[in-house]
């Protein structure tokens, strides 16, 4: 976060971990390797985290609770939202990597996941699943970038200066939270029931999704050791 990926050298890592180069290439042939899984280390920390909280609170998985802790999820990672940006200052040449195979299984999970909220009632019925996957998208990268506009960093736009900001990142997940609930859920209650199970069809889709890319270890050991929960199973 202090140098970007493009002037961090291993040495400059191996000398923050207070460990030799060698041992570093030891586990990580390359540096690009080495930033790879720092990467995925916190999309893992991220996943696990909407994970748990599924679990624990089925509510979780409905699009407008989803929405505000993935985006706080995100803004709590500043490695995570690089990511999600493309942000090539931070990213260097990971900005323009892109595994073809994850972002076809992202996009079907994510197709899958509106398609059973629609299957359980919890959409507007004058929208199609695909459209408001599109339009959920959409809004959430929006209330991203505009954090790093809020942020006032080299690439804010002017105009972000000149309007008033909601005062917490708290309160400004909530708004994001409203406006995702506003515009694209249905009004009828969810039953107890329904939420239940709604929240464990969702929680196989992303646990898919996990064994897919390859983060079950990695998600068993972060639910273990930061969130107290049990592993995926």
């Amino acid at each position: 976060m202090r140098h970007g990926a493009r002037r961090v050298t291993v040495e400059d890592v191996a000398l923050g971990a207070n460990i030799g180069k060698g041992t570093v290439y030891l586990h990580w042939e390359t540096r690009e390797k080495l930033f790879a899984a720092v990467f995925d280390r916190a999309v893992a920390r991220a996943i696990s985290e909407l994970l748990v909280a599924m679990r624990t609170q089925p509510s979780t998985c409905l699009p407008h609770q989803f929405a505000h802790d993935y985006f706080l999820a995100v803004m709590h990672r500043p490695l995570l939202r690089g990511l999600l940006l493309s942000d090539p200052e931070l990213l260097g040449r990971l900005a323009r990597q892109h595994d073809p195979a994850w972002d076809e299984r992202h996009h079907l999970v994510s197709e899958r996941y509106f398609r059973l909220l629609a299957e359980y009632g919890v959409l507007r019925a004058e929208l199609g699943a695909d459209e408001v996957a599109y339009a959920f998208q959409a809004t959430f990268e929006g209330f991203v970038r505009a954090e790093d506009e809020l942020a006032g960093g080299e690439n804010a736009a002017p105009r972000a200066a000149a309007q008033p900001a909601v005062a917490t990142l708290e309160r400004r997940a909530d708004l994001l939270a409203r406006t995702v609930e506003l515009a694209f859920e249905n009004s009828r209650p969810v039953t107890a029931d329904e939420l239940r199970s709604l929240a464990a069809d969702v929680v196989d889709l992303f646990t898919d999704l996990v064994d897919r890319r390859g983060f079950t270890d990695l998600v068993d050991l972060v639910d273990h050791a930061e969130l107290g929960a049990p592993a995926v199973s």
